[in-house]
């Protein structure tokens, strides 16, 4: 259970209270490195995890707690911080929060756990999202943020298809694709049965 892979997800928790103080106390310079630092712990923990074949349904499910501790605590962060963007951005903010909650529910309605999928689509929107975020925040353009929402729409539509798809939880589904092809052989060695 103590692995590297583990340890990043870990302080991926607990920045998020200190990104709270910071944004709180108005540290936009602490803010913005340990952001950062929480977005290289998303990016490095799955990474590690299978470089020394340490994946585990344990660490999927933390990397996942990880992620919602951040999805959930940045937006209301950067509106302390930096309130003229969220105003300016709400439309795009409120969609892609409203399409990053609305699969977390329903995924644990059907598992009563945290979905941990981490597909493709989340994984390249999560890289364009965060660093679109943080180019606005530094005062570049908004429209890499706009289009990197419409792609987390996208993956997030996917989230919610893999979820409907599958007849149990799995972690690490890399697409609906494969999601159909699980679905398919689970409903094949049934009916053998």
């Amino acid at each position: 259970m103590v692995n590297i892979a583990n340890i990043l997800s870990v302080s991926r928790i607990f920045f998020s209270p200190l990104l709270l103080y910071f944004a709180w106390t108005s540290r936009h310079d602490l803010f913005l490195i340990f952001v950062i630092l929480a977005l290289m712990t998303d990016f490095l923990d799955g990474y590690f995890a299978r470089k020394y074949q340490q994946v585990t349904e344990f660490g999927a499910r933390l990397d996942s707690l990880g992620d919602l501790a951040i999805y959930l605590i940045v937006p209301l962060s950067v509106w302390w911080l930096w309130p003229q963007v969220i105003i300016r951005e709400a439309l795009y903010v409120s969609t892609a929060l409203i399409s990053f909650i609305i699969p977390v529910l329903i995924g644990y309605a059907k598992f009563r756990c945290l979905t941990s999928y981490h597909t493709r689509g989340a994984k390249l929107s999560a890289v364009l999202l965060s660093s679109s975020i943080l180019l606005m925040l530094l005062g570049g353009p908004a429209w890499p943020f706009h289009v990197a929402t419409v792609i987390f729409v996208m993956a997030e539509v996917e989230e919610l298809c893999i979820t409907a798809l599958l007849p149990r939880w799995l972690a690490d589904v890399p697409s609906i694709f494969h999601a159909l092809r699980i679905r398919g052989r689970e409903k094949d060695g049934a009916g053998k049965t």
